[in-house]
């Protein structure tokens, strides 16, 4: 007996290894799987994943790429990751400038492809872990989806208020009309309001965030061509 539990001990690490190694494998296999299925069908994010689980109303309407006015895909894109189109997933120019600063861990440096990884992959709130996953997460996605599906997902993933997502649901409730009739005015208070979009209201912007507004209308002319890769073609 004394023999039969001292093996017992020895092969318990071997089992735990292998069944660490099994669920990474496993996890492994159904992102692979996820990448290829949500490059073709409406995706939902994990904070409506938790909504729905926990009963709470989630407004979003799913609209493809083409029914999104480009005011706001140039807006977002001028507003959040000016170098989207150029960059594979991982702006490593901004993210190396927020490593290298002493003021870094204050600092954003996601993408929107990274952001995209965080909001259907990842959980919210800020950690080094989970930004350590959204960095091959972002990588495999620029990898698997052309630029347009990013950003297309991105929009109808992103929240914009209190059980609000999407572009569709935010042009609804704020401007009452279809995402893809926005102004560029309109698309400007959307995007400046995706920082703080529980507190940032478009339809009756604060002075902080017609002051967001202001920059990312700004920031929409000097884009030129580096935001046409997300157009609908």
């Amino acid at each position: 007996m004394a023999a039969e539990r001292a093996t017992m001990r020895r092969s318990l690490p071997a089992r735990v290894l292998r069944g660490v190694w099994l669920l990474g494998l496993t996890l492994l296999v159904a992102l692979i799987l996820a990448l290829g299925l949500y490059r073709f069908v409406p995706v939902p994010s994990t904070l409506m994943l938790g909504r729905w689980l926990t009963l709470q109303p989630v407004e979003r309407q799913w609209v493809p790429l083409a029914q999104i006015s480009p005011n706001l895909i140039r807006a977002v894109i001028a507003a959040e990751d000016q170098r989207f189109c150029s960059h594979a997933g991982v702006d490593w120019v901004e993210l190396n400038a927020v490593l290298e600063d002493e003021d870094g861990p204050s600092r954003g440096a996601s993408t929107l492809t990274m952001q995209t990884a965080k909001n259907v992959f990842l959980w919210p709130g800020r950690s080094y872990v989970r930004k350590g996953l959204e960095i091959p997460l972002a990588l495999a996605i620029d990898t698997v989806w052309p630029k347009t599906r990013v950003i297309e997902v991105y929009l109808n993933v992103a929240e914009w208020g209190e059980g609000l997502y999407g572009a569709e649901a935010a042009a609804q409730r704020y401007f009452g009309k279809p995402a893809a009739r926005l102004t560029p005015a309109e698309a400007a208070r959307l995007a400046g309001a995706l920082p703080n979009p529980l507190l940032r209201n478009p339809a009756r912007p604060s002075r902080g965030l017609q002051a967001a507004a202001g920059r990312v209308q700004r920031r929409v002319g000097p884009l030129g061509p580096l935001g046409d890769c997300a157009l609908p073609g």
